[in-house]
């Protein structure tokens, strides 16, 4: 698995705990950061850029998300799903060195890994139409 991919994967569990549980992101991060054993991963400075990236415009990102997911609230998606979103629409209008289209594909193929049959193409539409948004 290629490092940014690691990296993508090691913030979706993160971010994701901390939807599940309920508790602060930057606490869950920690956490997660004490639990490393051995070298320092690679990956891991990315990671951690992504989570706190993340958490620093998690209300600006999930109003987007929101608003682009026809149909959908965030709390009826899949906690995946909404994570996923999260780390790529961060990636979207906060990182200039990330293309729009890796960013999205990247989150739909986490999502064909580890999510529901239909979430690849959900998160496809609704990045999709958040990029479309972030260009203009």
């Amino acid at each position: 698995m290629p490092a940014r991919r690691k990296a993508r994967k090691r913030a979706l569990d993160v971010l994701y705990e901390a939807d599940l549980r309920d508790l602060p992101i930057d606490e869950v991060l920690r956490s997660s950061i004490s639990r490393i054993e051995g070298p320092r991963p690679g990956y891991l400075d990315y990671a951690i850029l992504l989570v706190e990236g993340t958490a620093e415009h998690l209300n600006r990102i999930d109003e987007l998300i929101a608003s682009y997911a026809e149909g959908w609230t965030l709390e009826r998606m899949p906690a995946v799903d909404r994570n996923l979103a999260r780390v790529a629409v961060y990636e979207l209008l906060y990182r200039d060195d990330i293309d729009d289209a890796v960013a999205i594909s990247e989150a739909v193929e986490l999502a064909r890994q580890m999510s529901t049959d239909d979430s690849p193409r959900f998160l496809n539409g609704v990045l999709g139409r958040i990029a479309e948004y972030a260009t203009h």
